[in-house]
């Protein structure tokens, strides 16, 4: 996730206070490593490490900082294991620039190839870093600084905001693309950075710039500029009234609605560096010639990593076994061998039970590869390789966005397995034709909650006072449906069982009472049966209640269904899980519980 700060005033002052401070606000956004630099009378001071934002700035003096201008960032690393030379800001070649970005740059690795062809000094694999030199290579061919911002655009490929200075100028320079920057005006200075927590206790008069323009700094005034053209651009001021709480959560009411919100912008972010990651090619490559796949995780891992083995099986033809960490150390472990490969999921990379089940298939020689969210945790160090989630930080407990990019990567990597290009427009599909899937999908999520939330908020306030409810699907929903029922029980309290939906009939019937509500995720494949299962729940009283793509038929059955956007199978079921995520916040918030941090449960479970 990152963030990135950037102050210029119109005289020499003691920076250093001003860039802790600003840095500390952006804690909140995640990070593993902070640094600061000071540009002062044609020189750049520069300090940075991994660390606490208060650990590093003491270690380095960064309160002795001045300067008329500095920057400041946090990393949550996504190129580049978290380390010091990985730390941004980042230098050119020679010294004489300094700059630091927020996001991910897809391209990152053919453009340091690039430019150490081309003779540049290239430090990090840090893709804030390919930033700087993208300026560099253009400044390096004659060209006058905006113009060579216009051209690293261009060069550029992701989504990323980014802040550049050079030691023998007076301002400071920021662009964007699919990241989040804004611009603060005060007396006696400016500043920009990727969020405005950083921004609030200095100024409420800000300018937002949008997607393709270029922002230069002074101390007493901005200019805003088109990338395609070079003109100025009246971006028009304005006060922000909001309190620090508001807009640290973007407006909502929990960093869990924030999040869950924000599952379309890091599934698009995603994707865009699975298509750049060649790590991708070598971990296929190892599946397409394993005995046995299989895929470890726990909680909500685990269900991401059920969704998985139903699209290898759907789309590439493979079996792949779905465990839950500490029983695949019983049941697996002593069975695999070199010829077998395994998956390990966590969020944070730091889950006990999975780095115990992945240490047990190592001794049995398994070919062990992860996915985290957290570049650097144990998991990203242990594995063979770890595909990144680029999630950036995950605040509240019950995970929302890790869960669906862990979906995401497996169908990414299910059609990678199918011998098909992800990246390729879809023609003569169901869904737009021109785009990729993986275009699609933020699309499609962004849909689905504008077109669900003000149904489910109904249905949360009508079934809110049980204590009792089930979940069920089949196929790709039944995952799916376990991890809907997980939600329900972390932030509610209520039990919410999720089962496989024609294994209701082998006991769990016995339950059902009048008004029992009971959740159906549906497949667009999978309608008759549903139906059957719908039928058999309703004639005994109960509330039936399905998540469904438009099908009359279930209209003429169940009680409630909330439709989600056409599209097809596989999709569908990642879709199905946000009214579900939306269902146990409101749920939560209705019961006066606080769904960011539900009693009993951490983030990050590190013991057995």
């Amino acid at each position: 996730m990152c963030g990135i700060f950037g102050y210029i005033t119109n005289k020499e002052e003691a920076l250093g206070p001003i860039l802790i401070a600003a840095a500390e606000r952006l804690t909140y956004r995640g990070y593993d490593s902070v640094g600061a630099a000071a540009l002062n009378n044609g020189t750049i001071d520069l300090r940075k490490d991994v660390g606490k934002v208060e650990q590093v700035a003491e270690k380095y003096s960064f309160t002795e900082l001045r300067g008329q201008r500095g920057i400041t960032q946090l990393r949550w690393a996504t190129f580049g294991e978290p380390s010091q030379i990985n730390a941004q800001p980042h230098l050119d070649s020679d010294g004489d620039m300094v700059g630091a970005h927020n996001g991910n740059v897809v391209n990152n690795i053919e453009l340091r190839e690039q430019f150490i062809a081309e003779g540049m000094t290239v430090r990090s694999q840090n893709d804030g870093e390919t930033c700087v030199h993208a300026v560099e290579r253009y400044i390096n061919r004659g060209y006058e600084f905006i113009d060579a911002i216009r051209l690293a655009y261009g060069d550029l490929e992701g989504d990323y905001a980014f802040v550049i200075g050079r030691a023998n100028d007076d301002k400071l320079y920021a662009f964007k693309k699919g990241s989040g920057m804004v611009v603060g005006l005060g007396e006696g200075f400016t500043c920009v950075s990727s969020d405005l927590p950083s921004i609030l206790p200095l100024t409420r008069e800000v300018i937002r710039p949008q997607d393709g323009e270029i922002v230069t700094l002074w101390a007493d005034r901005v200019e805003v500029r088109s990338v395609k053209d070079g003109k100025l651009i009246d971006r028009k001021q304005e006060t922000v009234t909001e309190s620090m709480d508001a807009v640290q959560k973007g407006g909502y009411a929990h960093f869990m609605l924030k999040e869950i919100h924000e599952q379309s912008q890091v599934a698009r972010e995603l994707s865009h560096v699975l298509n750049g990651n060649r790590e991708v090619d070598v971990l296929v490559g190892k599946m397409k010639n394993a005995r046995h796949l299989y895929f470890i995780g726990c909680g909500t891992s685990y269900h991401a990593a059920s969704v998985g083995a139903v699209y290898f099986a759907q789309l590439a033809g493979r079996a792949a076994i779905p465990v839950l960490a500490p029983q695949g150390i019983a049941q697996y472990a002593p069975a695999v061998s070199h010829a077998d490969v395994g998956i390990f999921v966590s969020q944070s990379g730091e889950t006990k039970d999975v780095l115990n089940a992945l240490e047990a298939a190592e001794a049995h020689g398994m070919e062990c590869f992860g996915l985290a969210n957290v570049v650097g945790s144990t998991l990203t160090k242990s594995a063979s390789l770890c595909l990144p989630l680029c999630c950036g930080y995950e605040i509240s407990v019950p995970a929302t966005k890790t869960f669906t990019n862990q979906v995401v990567t497996f169908l990414y990597l299910a059609f990678k397995m199918e011998g098909k290009d992800p990246s390729s427009p879809l023609d003569g599909h169901s869904l737009r034709s021109g785009q990729s899937i993986f275009e699609v999908i933020p699309e499609l999520m962004e849909k689905t909650i504008e077109m669900v939330e003000p149904q489910i908020k109904a249905i949360a306030k009508d079934i809110n006072e049980w204590n009792d409810l089930y979940c069920l699907g089949y196929g790709a929903t039944y995952p799916i449906a376990l991890e809907g029922a997980l939600k329900l029980k972390e932030i509610t309290y209520a039990h919410c069982e999720g089962m496989l939906s024609t294994e209701f009939k082998h006991g769990p019937l016995s339950a059902v009472s009048k008004g029992f509500p009971i959740i159906f995720v549906a497949g667009p494949n999978d309608v008759p049966l549903i139906i059957s299962g719908i039928n058999e729940v309703k004639v005994r009283g109960a509330r039936t209640i399905v998540i469904a793509e438009e099908d009359p038929r279930l209209h003429a059955n169940a009680d409630d269904v909330i439709v989600l956007p056409k599209s097809d199978p596989q999709i569908s079921a990642l879709l199905g899980v946000l009214p579900l995520q939306l269902l146990s916040y409101h749920m939560s918030v209705m019961r006066g519980f606080d769904p960011d941090f539900p009693r009993n449960l951490s983030k990050t479970l590190t013991v057995d």
